[in-house]
Formats: C-alpha cells, structure tokens, sequence
C-alpha cells in the first residue's frame, strides 16, 4: 500500500510539472512564432501591428453580439404569407446603427455629391440627381401632403427624422460613399493623411478604400502630396530615406522600404458600411440579449421590447406607446394629449425607448431596406449561419500591364431603373469591378458563379418546368414569372424611357426585389413583429421605407473574450 500511494504521490508531482509547464509558454508578441525572428525590429524585417486593441464602434454604430435565435414566427399567420417559417439560424458578431438614417445625415451624402461632382457638369450630373431622395412618394390623390414633398428632406425642422423616399439601390450607394468617409477620416486621425484633405477632394481626386488599400498612390487622383502630408507619413518619408552620393557624383536617395502608406495588417481601417442581412436586423430587432427566457429563446418574443402589448405598463409610463404606428381606421397616433403617440408621421429618432441592445425604432416609425434578395423560403437546409441572398461576387478589373483599373469621369457605370431614373453604380476614383467568370471558380466546391441571388431557388435548374435543352430565352418557364422591364436611355438626361413588358407575368418576386422589415407609421400593429417580412422593387421608394447600416465585427465574439485574453 506505502508502495502504491509514494507512486501516486511520484506521479500527481509530476503531472503538475508538466501542466504548469505547458501554461507558461514562450510570449511571441515581438517575436515570430513561425521563426523565432523579432517583428518590427528597427533594422527592417517584418512589420505588424502588435498592441492592436480591438475593433472599436465605427460613427453611429451600437455593437451586437452574436448568437443563435429562431428567426420567423411560431404564431398566427394571420395574412397567410406563408414566408416566415421558424429556422434556427446563427448570427456572428456586428454593428448597427443606433437609429435609422437621418435626413441630415443623408443631406451630408447628397452635399458631398454635389460639391465634388458638380451637376451643372454634363458628365456628373447624373451622380447627384440619381441620388437625391424622390420627395414626391409624400403624394396622395386624395390628401393634402404638399408640405412634406416641400420640407421633409431639407426643412431643419425634420432635420433628426429618418430619411424616406430612398430606394434599396441609393441606400446601399450611400453605404459605400459612408465607408470611405469614415475611413478617410480614420487615415487622419491616424496621421497618415493631413485634415486639410478632407476637404480638398476633386471629381478626379476623390478618396476610396479599396482603391487606398490596392493601389494607395493612386488615390486622390494619383496626388501623392496629399495622401504622404499627415504626420505619420512624412516622418516615416523622413526617417526611411537618405540621401547618399555614387561614384559619378550624382545625389541618390535611397529608402529603408518602409510604407507610409497604412494596410489592412495596421487594424487602422474599418470594414465596410452596408445594410443588415435580414437575418441580423431581425436578431438585432429582438433584442434577446437580456432574457433568458426559454420560450422567448424558442422565438416566442413578440416586440421588440418585452410584453405582448404596445403601451407601457410602467408606473411611471403606463399607457404611453411604445412605438409609432397606425393604431386603427384613420387613427395615426390617437387622441391629442397624454395618449397620443407623439406623431402622426415619421417621429424624430430616438422618441422611444431603445431595446436591449440599445437600437431604436426597431419597430414602427419606418420600416427599413435590409439587403437580401427576396424569396418566399428561407433555405436553411443549405445554409444556417449568417443566412443571406443575394450574393454577387467581383473581382477588380486590371489593365493589360497588371495595374487595377480606376474609373474615371470617362467610364462611370450608369444603371437605368425601371422607373427610368439614372443611378452611378461607381464614382470616379473607385476601381472598377467585374464579375468573376466560372473559369475562375474551376474546381471550386463553395462557388461557381458570379452572381447568386437565385441559386437553388428560382434559377433554371431548380424550375419546376426546368428541361436541358429548352429555350433560356423562352421566360414564360421560368419559376419567377416576373416582369421584365427594359430600359431605354435617352442621352444625357437625367431621365429615361422604360420599355413596358407586355407578356402575360405570375408573380412580381425576382433578383431586383429586395426585402424590408419591421412596421411603419403607416402600418397596424401586426407588422411590428420583427419576423414578419415584405417585399418592395429594389429601384423604387414610398414614404414609409428607411434604412440603417450595418458593419461586421473582426476578431473576438464578444468584449468578454477580449477582456479575459488581456488578463490571461
């Protein structure tokens, strides 16, 4: 027995040795794990940012941790859509705007447009007036709304209401515009550009991300004084180079090959801005975060503030609505006084209370684009985790002697809407974009293709009426029998003629409608439900749909795990 327990002793000693061994591993923060070399050493080598923290909050934006949740309802389908069967789906980590997008904050967009691609120039003129909200959805043939159509967009006075009268197609322009704009300002702070640029920029000299990222010396129009004038920049221009004097007595100057330009590797840049999947705004919207409930966790959460009912049942607030909707026949906010809602239109952002995630209106006041492509199933057969239709990938387009090709006044990409407005797809200085052919996608087991928004759902192998050899012109097969609207320019008008379709159509679903969601002020309480889901034409605007952005989160999960990394 002695024999046996000295063993144990022998052996629980040393497999504590080696336990305790195992924890204190070498620390490789200024070393290579790969090659035992030192990272950013003075004398040059490897260059990586070390005391990178973690993603702060980009201007706006509130962070979301992720998680699973039951997306549809499990309750009545009271209008029969049949379109929002339950699916257990996960969401990663992100950001979402703190409230819905603002007229001033779209009026930023639309000044910006208008100083830098000025529309008295023939060649830009399209670039503001494709962007600018279309005021007149305010318009009933019987109600007075002139005064909306006049003020709503620039009055002061609606300075802090969501903006309306935007199309998918400009929600998702202004995403992109806002991503270079708060990167340019990023680039700034971090020194690598001066603050004079913001406000220098030209129609041939504008700043765009990917372009600073691809080909950062061809910014701002190829200017590299402006992107080499921040204080980062140049001391790293001072201290790298030197000038030295060759055997025929000619100056050199030479550099240590350090960039002054800032990369992806530096954690200084954002991702970028977009709209929601329609899987994030609806966990977002839900708000689950503070209730552990069971059966709200089996998506039994009604609102997106906890209860069943729409007014407060607060002491302090009872009765007050909790949100801006049409509460009956002719009853947009309800009696003058104590009751009432506070609007009969849109409300100013933030005139309710935010849910636990800290989003405001995520039910009523507008309801809101989010980015997918509509279908009336959600496929979570194929795909649970970040669901989302409508992918369409491109690679950027490179010139015969490898450079990227960047856009200029000469070659913007102009789209024609159904309703004969013209749209920039693409500005000057950003780098032109092609779909990626199957070629390249040869032996690839997650892609084939370009574009995605049909795929297993509505695509020519997956129709009903689908045979190999029938006609891909012959639409009458198709499963999503939808209009087809041809677009007709006319010169260089702001306007053009659509050419009506004038076949016999089934359905009005295809790969340019998009989903929106959440209730408005024009909608019943039905509609607050975060799972309820419609569907609008991607090109087209009413008085009652907004939008809000969202960015992805890189690195952790969650703050926690970043804290307890620290500590350990």
């Amino acid at each position: 027995m002695r024999k046996k327990t000295a063993f144990r002793a022998i052996f629980t000693i040393a497999l504590g040795v080696g336990l305790v061994g195992c924890n204190n591993s070498k620390n490789y923060k200024n070393s290579s794990r790969a090659t035992g070399w030192d990272i950013n050493s003075k004398d040059g080598g490897f260059q990586y940012d070390t005391d990178y923290e973690e993603q702060e909050p980009a201007p706006g934006l509130v962070f979301i941790e992720g998680g699973t949740f039951t997306m549809g309802q499990v309750q009545d389908d009271v209008m029969h859509d049949w379109n929002n069967t339950p699916t257990q789906q996960h969401i990663q980590s992100f950001y979402m705007d703190e409230t819905e997008v603002t007229n001033r904050m779209y009026l930023e967009y639309l000044d910006w447009l208008k100083r830098v691609f000025p529309p008295s120039e023939q060649n830009y003129r399209n670039i503001y007036y494709g962007a600018v909200p279309d005021t007149l959805v305010w318009r009933n043939r019987l109600g007075y709304n002139e005064t909306m159509v006049n003020n709503y967009l620039r009055h002061p006075a609606y300075a802090e209401y969501p903006v309306v009268g935007v199309s998918w197609v400009q929600a998702a322009e202004f995403s992109k515009w806002r991503t270079d704009r708060v990167n340019e300002r990023q680039l700034v702070e971090a020194g690598y550009i001066s603050e004079e640029t913001l406000y220098k920029s030209e129609a041939g000299a504008t700043f765009s991300t990917e372009t600073y990222i691809n080909a950062p010396s061809r910014v701002y129009g190829g200017n590299t004084e402006m992107t080499q004038s921040g204080k980062k920049s140049q001391k790293l221009l001072d201290d790298n180079t030197s000038t030295q004097t060759d055997a025929d007595g000619n100056t050199v100057t030479t550099s240590s090959g350090k960039n002054q330009y800032a990369q992806r590797k530096d954690g200084v840049l954002y991702p970028e801005y977009r709209l929601p999947t329609e899987a994030e705004w609806e966990y977002a919207a839900l708000g689950l975060v503070g209730i552990r409930d069971y059966n709200i966790y089996r998506g039994r959460k009604k609102y997106p503030w906890d209860g069943r009912y729409t007014r407060s049942g607060d002491l302090r607030k009872q009765g007050d609505q909790l949100a801006n909707f049409k509460q009956g026949a002719g009853d947009y906010g309800g009696i003058a006084g104590w009751s009432d809602d506070g609007a009969d239109i849109t409300a100013p952002v933030m005139s309710y209370e935010a849910n636990d995630f800290g989003l405001y209106d995520m039910a009523g006041n507008v309801a809101e684009w989010v980015a997918d492509v509509y279908r009336p199933i959600v496929d979570d057969e194929f795909n649970d985790f970040n669901y989302y239709r409508g992918n369409v990938y491109t690679e950027n387009a490179i010139n015969e002697d490898g450079t990227v090709e960047i856009v200029s006044a000469d070659n913007i990409q102009y789209d024609t809407l159904s309703t004969g407005r013209v749209v920039a797809r693409n500005l000057p200085g950003e780098i032109a974009q092609k779909p990626i052919t199957e070629d390249e996608t040869y032996m690839r087991t997650n892609f084939s293709k370009s574009d995605n928004r049909d795929f297993r759902d509505g695509d020519k192998s997956s129709s009903r009426y689908y045979q190999p050899f029938q006609d891909i012109d012959d639409s009458s097969k198709r499963m999503y029998n939808s209009p087809n609207f041809d677009r007709i320019a006319i010169g260089d008008t702001t306007q053009a003629k659509p050419k009506y379709d004038d076949k016999e159509r089934t359905t009005l679903i295809s790969d340019d409608v998009r989903v929106y969601k959440g209730g408005s002020w024009r909608d019943r309480a039905y509609w607050l439900d975060p799972a309820q889901r419609r569907f609008f034409p991607q090109d087209m605007a009413t008085d009652y749909i907004g939008f809000r952005n969202a960015m992805s989160k890189v690195g952790a999960k969650s703050m926690d795990d970043v804290k307890r990394a620290k500590n350990d």
